[in-house]
Protein backbone atom coordinates (compact mmCIF):
# COMPACT_ATOMS: atom_id res chain seq x y z
CA UNK A 1 0.00 0.00 0.00
CA UNK A 2 1.48 3.07 -0.94
CA UNK A 3 1.96 6.50 0.58
CA UNK A 4 -1.10 7.99 -1.20
CA UNK A 5 -3.45 5.55 -0.22
CA UNK A 6 -4.08 7.58 3.15
CA UNK A 7 -4.91 10.93 3.45
CA UNK A 8 -5.18 12.12 6.69
CA UNK A 9 -6.07 15.68 7.25
CA UNK A 10 -6.69 15.79 11.25
CA UNK A 11 -5.04 14.26 14.27
CA UNK A 12 -5.17 14.13 17.60
CA UNK A 13 -4.62 12.34 21.01
CA UNK A 14 -6.56 10.97 23.78
CA UNK A 15 -5.07 10.60 26.81
CA UNK A 16 -6.02 8.70 30.11
CA UNK A 17 -5.73 11.69 32.63
CA UNK A 18 -3.30 9.53 34.90
CA UNK A 19 -3.05 10.85 38.37
CA UNK A 20 -1.50 9.38 41.90
CA UNK A 21 -4.27 8.39 44.66
CA UNK A 22 -2.20 11.01 47.14
CA UNK A 23 -1.93 13.70 44.33
CA UNK A 24 -4.72 14.42 41.79
CA UNK A 25 -3.85 17.84 41.22
CA UNK A 26 -0.70 17.23 39.89
CA UNK A 27 -1.36 14.56 37.50
CA UNK A 28 -4.44 16.67 36.13
CA UNK A 29 -2.20 19.58 35.97
CA UNK A 30 0.34 17.55 33.93
CA UNK A 31 -2.95 16.54 31.40
CA UNK A 32 -3.13 19.96 30.97
CA UNK A 33 0.02 20.43 30.05
CA UNK A 34 -0.55 17.95 27.75
CA UNK A 35 -2.85 19.67 25.52
CA UNK A 36 -0.89 22.93 25.65
CA UNK A 37 1.86 20.87 23.79
CA UNK A 38 -0.42 19.29 21.49
CA UNK A 39 -1.48 23.05 20.86
CA UNK A 40 2.11 23.62 20.30
CA UNK A 41 2.50 20.70 18.15
CA UNK A 42 -0.63 21.99 15.31
CA UNK A 43 -2.06 19.09 16.61
CA UNK A 44 -5.89 19.58 15.35
CA UNK A 45 -7.74 18.08 18.36
CA UNK A 46 -7.28 17.03 22.09
CA UNK A 47 -9.42 14.34 23.97
CA UNK A 48 -9.39 12.87 27.34
CA UNK A 49 -10.79 9.71 28.68
CA UNK A 50 -13.55 10.11 31.04
CA UNK A 51 -13.92 7.02 33.77
CA UNK A 52 -14.88 6.49 36.92
CA UNK A 53 -13.80 4.69 40.19
CA UNK A 54 -10.52 5.40 38.80
CA UNK A 55 -7.32 7.27 38.52
CA UNK A 56 -8.54 9.25 36.09
CA UNK A 57 -11.00 12.18 34.97
CA UNK A 58 -14.46 11.39 36.17
CA UNK A 59 -16.01 14.47 35.21
CA UNK A 60 -14.91 15.44 31.49
CA UNK A 61 -16.98 19.00 31.10
CA UNK A 62 -15.25 20.03 34.31
CA UNK A 63 -11.92 19.28 32.59
CA UNK A 64 -12.38 20.58 29.62
CA UNK A 65 -13.66 23.52 30.60
CA UNK A 66 -9.91 24.11 32.39
CA UNK A 67 -8.38 23.09 29.30
CA UNK A 68 -10.08 25.73 27.96
CA UNK A 69 -8.17 28.13 29.62
CA UNK A 70 -4.73 26.82 28.61
CA UNK A 71 -5.59 26.68 25.47
CA UNK A 72 -6.58 28.78 22.81
CA UNK A 73 -7.23 26.86 19.26
CA UNK A 74 -6.72 23.27 19.51
CA UNK A 75 -9.82 21.41 19.63
CA UNK A 76 -10.73 19.92 23.07
CA UNK A 77 -12.57 15.97 22.96
CA UNK A 78 -13.98 13.48 25.34
CA UNK A 79 -14.20 10.09 25.02
CA UNK A 80 -16.85 8.33 25.70
CA UNK A 81 -19.17 9.48 28.40
CA UNK A 82 -21.19 6.99 28.91
CA UNK A 83 -24.55 8.42 29.27
CA UNK A 84 -25.85 5.85 31.79
CA UNK A 85 -24.20 7.55 34.33
CA UNK A 86 -25.95 10.58 33.11
CA UNK A 87 -28.64 12.91 33.62
CA UNK A 88 -29.04 14.14 29.60
CA UNK A 89 -30.30 17.75 30.91
CA UNK A 90 -27.40 18.18 33.96
CA UNK A 91 -25.02 16.56 31.24
CA UNK A 92 -26.10 19.22 28.25
CA UNK A 93 -26.06 22.46 30.46
CA UNK A 94 -22.36 21.05 31.63
CA UNK A 95 -21.49 20.56 28.17
CA UNK A 96 -22.69 24.07 26.66
CA UNK A 97 -21.13 25.92 29.48
CA UNK A 98 -17.65 24.06 28.93
CA UNK A 99 -18.15 24.92 25.02
CA UNK A 100 -19.11 28.59 25.48
CA UNK A 101 -16.10 28.68 27.80
CA UNK A 102 -13.65 27.08 24.93
CA UNK A 103 -14.99 29.37 22.38
CA UNK A 104 -16.97 26.87 20.47
CA UNK A 105 -14.11 24.14 20.35
CA UNK A 106 -15.80 21.24 22.11
CA UNK A 107 -16.38 17.67 21.05
CA UNK A 108 -17.91 15.21 23.14
CA UNK A 109 -18.19 10.94 22.59
CA UNK A 110 -21.22 9.29 24.33
CA UNK A 111 -22.22 5.83 24.69
CA UNK A 112 -25.19 3.92 25.52
CA UNK A 113 -25.89 0.96 27.61
CA UNK A 114 -25.95 0.11 31.26
CA UNK A 115 -23.36 2.10 33.26
CA UNK A 116 -19.97 0.18 34.38
CA UNK A 117 -19.68 -0.65 37.72
CA UNK A 118 -23.30 -0.48 38.06
CA UNK A 119 -23.92 -2.63 41.01
CA UNK A 120 -21.67 -0.36 42.86
CA UNK A 121 -22.98 3.19 41.70
CA UNK A 122 -26.20 2.84 40.42
CA UNK A 123 -27.69 2.73 43.64
CA UNK A 124 -25.97 6.06 44.69
CA UNK A 125 -26.65 7.51 41.49
CA UNK A 126 -30.73 6.72 40.95
CA UNK A 127 -33.33 6.84 42.89
CA UNK A 128 -35.88 3.71 42.75
CA UNK A 129 -35.28 0.26 40.89
CA UNK A 130 -32.49 1.48 38.09
CA UNK A 131 -32.05 -1.73 37.22
CA UNK A 132 -36.04 -1.21 35.21
CA UNK A 133 -34.21 2.31 33.63
CA UNK A 134 -33.80 2.69 29.58
CA UNK A 135 -30.02 3.20 29.31
CA UNK A 136 -30.80 2.50 25.30
CA UNK A 137 -29.85 4.84 22.76
CA UNK A 138 -33.06 6.90 23.65
CA UNK A 139 -30.80 8.43 26.63
CA UNK A 140 -28.61 9.91 23.70
CA UNK A 141 -31.38 11.45 21.27
CA UNK A 142 -32.80 12.76 24.92
CA UNK A 143 -29.28 14.69 24.77
CA UNK A 144 -29.03 15.88 21.55
CA UNK A 145 -32.47 16.96 22.23
CA UNK A 146 -31.26 19.59 25.18
CA UNK A 147 -28.78 20.35 23.13
CA UNK A 148 -31.09 22.11 20.65
CA UNK A 149 -31.81 25.05 21.68
CA UNK A 150 -35.43 24.04 21.69
CA UNK A 151 -37.81 26.69 23.96
CA UNK A 152 -39.61 25.18 27.09
CA UNK A 153 -43.18 25.20 28.19
CA UNK A 154 -46.52 25.96 25.64
CA UNK A 155 -43.66 28.64 23.95
CA UNK A 156 -44.95 31.27 26.08
CA UNK A 157 -43.18 30.23 29.31
CA UNK A 158 -40.83 32.09 31.23
CA UNK A 159 -38.37 32.45 33.93
CA UNK A 160 -38.28 35.55 36.07
CA UNK A 161 -35.18 36.35 38.00
CA UNK A 162 -33.96 39.94 39.01
CA UNK A 163 -33.42 42.46 36.12
CA UNK A 164 -34.14 39.83 33.75
CA UNK A 165 -36.94 37.99 31.81
CA UNK A 166 -35.91 35.13 29.60
CA UNK A 167 -37.92 32.37 27.31
CA UNK A 168 -37.58 29.06 29.36
CA UNK A 169 -34.79 26.83 27.16
CA UNK A 170 -31.50 24.97 28.32
CA UNK A 171 -29.02 27.65 29.31
CA UNK A 172 -26.20 29.08 27.72
CA UNK A 173 -27.51 27.71 24.28
CA UNK A 174 -23.72 26.34 22.81
CA UNK A 175 -24.81 26.89 18.95
CA UNK A 176 -23.25 24.07 16.71
CA UNK A 177 -22.34 21.83 19.65
CA UNK A 178 -25.33 19.54 18.55
CA UNK A 179 -23.01 18.73 15.80
CA UNK A 180 -20.22 17.95 17.40
CA UNK A 181 -21.21 15.25 19.12
CA UNK A 182 -19.75 11.76 18.55
CA UNK A 183 -20.89 8.11 19.37
CA UNK A 184 -18.63 5.36 19.83
CA UNK A 185 -19.02 3.05 18.00
CA UNK A 186 -18.08 -0.74 19.08
CA UNK A 187 -20.75 -2.95 17.27
CA UNK A 188 -22.32 -3.49 13.71
CA UNK A 189 -25.96 -2.52 15.01
CA UNK A 190 -24.10 1.07 17.18
CA UNK A 191 -22.12 2.14 14.13
CA UNK A 192 -26.08 1.68 11.91
CA UNK A 193 -27.58 3.59 15.01
CA UNK A 194 -25.41 6.53 14.89
CA UNK A 195 -25.62 6.81 10.91
CA UNK A 196 -29.15 6.82 11.16
CA UNK A 197 -28.83 9.81 13.84
CA UNK A 198 -26.16 11.79 11.87
CA UNK A 199 -23.66 11.80 14.80
CA UNK A 200 -20.16 11.84 14.21
CA UNK A 201 -18.00 8.18 14.87
CA UNK A 202 -15.66 7.67 16.58
CA UNK A 203 -13.88 4.08 16.06
CA UNK A 204 -10.89 3.44 18.30
CA UNK A 205 -8.49 -0.01 19.16
CA UNK A 206 -11.01 -1.97 20.53
CA UNK A 207 -14.68 -3.42 19.40
CA UNK A 208 -17.31 -6.34 19.23
CA UNK A 209 -16.59 -8.97 17.43
CA UNK A 210 -19.85 -9.25 16.28
CA UNK A 211 -19.25 -10.12 12.97
CA UNK A 212 -15.95 -11.02 12.60
CA UNK A 213 -12.99 -12.63 14.31
CA UNK A 214 -10.95 -10.57 12.72
CA UNK A 215 -10.55 -7.01 13.79
CA UNK A 216 -9.76 -5.21 10.62
CA UNK A 217 -12.89 -6.10 9.15
CA UNK A 218 -14.90 -6.42 11.53
CA UNK A 219 -14.25 -2.59 11.86
CA UNK A 220 -14.62 -2.19 8.30
CA UNK A 221 -18.03 -3.68 7.58
CA UNK A 222 -19.16 -1.49 11.36
CA UNK A 223 -18.25 1.64 8.84
CA UNK A 224 -19.52 0.39 6.26
CA UNK A 225 -22.44 0.04 8.00
CA UNK A 226 -22.54 3.92 9.41
CA UNK A 227 -22.21 5.03 6.10
CA UNK A 228 -25.21 3.28 4.79
CA UNK A 229 -27.79 4.82 7.08
CA UNK A 230 -26.55 8.00 7.16
CA UNK A 231 -29.79 10.65 5.74
CA UNK A 232 -29.19 11.67 2.70
CA UNK A 233 -26.34 14.99 2.09
CA UNK A 234 -24.98 14.29 5.50
CA UNK A 235 -21.17 13.52 5.81
CA UNK A 236 -19.90 13.87 9.98
CA UNK A 237 -16.74 13.38 10.56
CA UNK A 238 -15.21 9.94 11.30
CA UNK A 239 -12.10 9.24 13.27
CA UNK A 240 -10.24 5.89 14.03
CA UNK A 241 -8.57 5.39 17.02
CA UNK A 242 -5.44 3.82 17.45
CA UNK A 243 -2.22 3.10 20.11
CA UNK A 244 0.66 4.53 18.55
CA UNK A 245 4.03 4.66 20.35
CA UNK A 246 6.91 6.43 18.33
CA UNK A 247 10.09 5.63 19.67
CA UNK A 248 12.64 7.57 17.72
CA UNK A 249 13.39 10.16 20.81
CA UNK A 250 13.14 7.68 23.75
CA UNK A 251 16.19 7.08 25.69
CA UNK A 252 17.00 3.08 25.72
CA UNK A 253 15.63 2.58 29.21
CA UNK A 254 12.13 4.13 27.77
CA UNK A 255 12.13 2.52 24.65
CA UNK A 256 12.32 -0.91 26.72
CA UNK A 257 9.11 0.04 28.92
CA UNK A 258 7.48 0.52 25.98
CA UNK A 259 8.35 -2.53 24.52
CA UNK A 260 7.17 -4.42 27.77
CA UNK A 261 4.00 -2.68 27.46
CA UNK A 262 3.53 -3.52 24.52
CA UNK A 263 4.25 -7.03 24.90
CA UNK A 264 1.96 -7.82 28.20
CA UNK A 265 -1.28 -6.30 25.94
CA UNK A 266 0.06 -9.00 23.19
CA UNK A 267 -1.94 -11.79 23.63
CA UNK A 268 -5.65 -10.13 23.87
CA UNK A 269 -5.39 -9.16 20.52
CA UNK A 270 -5.32 -12.75 19.33
CA UNK A 271 -8.57 -13.93 19.44
CA UNK A 272 -12.03 -12.74 21.15
CA UNK A 273 -11.81 -11.82 24.22
CA UNK A 274 -14.77 -12.67 27.14
CA UNK A 275 -18.72 -12.82 26.58
CA UNK A 276 -18.63 -9.87 24.29
CA UNK A 277 -16.16 -11.54 21.88
CA UNK A 278 -14.12 -8.03 22.05
CA UNK A 279 -11.35 -7.66 19.70
CA UNK A 280 -8.14 -5.18 19.95
CA UNK A 281 -5.78 -4.09 17.24
CA UNK A 282 -2.33 -4.22 17.91
CA UNK A 283 -0.46 -1.47 19.84
CA UNK A 284 2.22 -0.06 17.23
CA UNK A 285 5.72 0.58 19.01
CA UNK A 286 8.46 0.88 16.89
CA UNK A 287 10.66 3.51 15.21
CA UNK A 288 8.46 6.08 12.73
CA UNK A 289 9.47 4.61 9.86
CA UNK A 290 7.88 0.76 10.91
CA UNK A 291 4.61 2.89 12.63
CA UNK A 292 4.29 3.89 9.44
CA UNK A 293 4.60 0.98 7.27
CA UNK A 294 1.61 -1.01 9.30
CA UNK A 295 -0.49 2.06 9.72
CA UNK A 296 -0.45 2.27 5.56
CA UNK A 297 -0.99 -1.37 6.20
CA UNK A 298 -4.55 -1.01 8.24
CA UNK A 299 -7.19 -1.69 6.39
CA UNK A 300 -9.63 1.10 7.67
CA UNK A 301 -7.71 4.00 7.78
CA UNK A 302 -7.87 4.81 4.43
CA UNK A 303 -11.58 5.22 4.59
CA UNK A 304 -11.01 8.67 7.20
CA UNK A 305 -9.86 11.41 7.41
CA UNK A 306 -9.07 11.89 11.00
CA UNK A 307 -6.70 9.60 13.50
CA UNK A 308 -6.17 10.06 17.17
CA UNK A 309 -3.18 8.44 18.74
CA UNK A 310 -4.41 6.22 21.73
CA UNK A 311 -2.18 7.07 24.84
CA UNK A 312 -0.89 3.85 27.06
CA UNK A 313 -2.16 4.44 31.07
CA UNK A 314 0.04 5.36 33.52
CA UNK A 315 3.04 6.76 31.61
CA UNK A 316 4.81 10.30 32.59
CA UNK A 317 3.83 13.77 30.84
CA UNK A 318 7.66 13.47 29.58
CA UNK A 319 6.86 10.06 27.83
CA UNK A 320 3.20 11.65 26.17
CA UNK A 321 5.70 14.71 25.10
CA UNK A 322 8.04 12.72 23.29
CA UNK A 323 5.05 10.36 21.63
CA UNK A 324 2.98 12.85 20.56
CA UNK A 325 6.11 14.81 19.60
CA UNK A 326 7.28 12.08 17.52
CA UNK A 327 4.16 11.22 15.80
CA UNK A 328 3.66 15.01 14.73
CA UNK A 329 7.00 15.39 13.23
CA UNK A 330 7.96 11.97 11.81
CA UNK A 331 4.93 9.81 11.29
CA UNK A 332 1.91 12.38 10.51
CA UNK A 333 3.44 14.20 7.52
CA UNK A 334 3.63 10.74 5.71
CA UNK A 335 -0.16 10.04 5.51
CA UNK A 336 -1.12 12.51 4.45
CA UNK A 337 -1.43 15.69 7.51
CA UNK A 338 -0.19 18.78 7.28
CA UNK A 339 0.32 21.20 10.53
CA UNK A 340 -2.26 24.09 11.69
CA UNK A 341 -1.32 27.26 10.55
CA UNK A 342 1.98 25.40 9.58
CA UNK A 343 3.43 24.02 13.00
CA UNK A 344 5.54 26.42 14.45
CA UNK A 345 9.35 25.77 13.75
CA UNK A 346 9.98 25.93 17.98
CA UNK A 347 6.81 23.64 18.39
CA UNK A 348 9.11 20.96 19.87
CA UNK A 349 11.34 23.74 22.30
CA UNK A 350 7.80 24.74 23.76
CA UNK A 351 6.10 21.65 24.46
CA UNK A 352 9.52 20.49 26.01
CA UNK A 353 9.30 23.63 28.35
CA UNK A 354 5.98 22.84 29.58
CA UNK A 355 7.11 19.40 30.88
Amino acid sequence: MTASSLNIGHIGFLTPGNYPDDDPAAGLEASLKLFEAGEALGYDSAWVRQRHLEHGVSSAAVFLAAASQRTRRIELGSAVIQLGYESPFRLAEDISMADALSGGRLNIGVSAGPPLHAELVAPLVFDGDWQSFDFSHARVERLLANLEGSYLGNGETYVISPGSRQQARLQPFAKGLRDRVWYGGGSLRSSEWAGKTGLNLMIGSLTSGDVSDDFFETQARQLAAYRAALPFGRNPRVAAGRVIVPTDSADHRTREKYREYAASRHERTLSPQGPRRTLFSRDLVGSSDEIIERLHADGVLPQVGELRLELPYEFALEEYVQIITDFARKIAPALGWRPVHGAPLDALHRSKALV
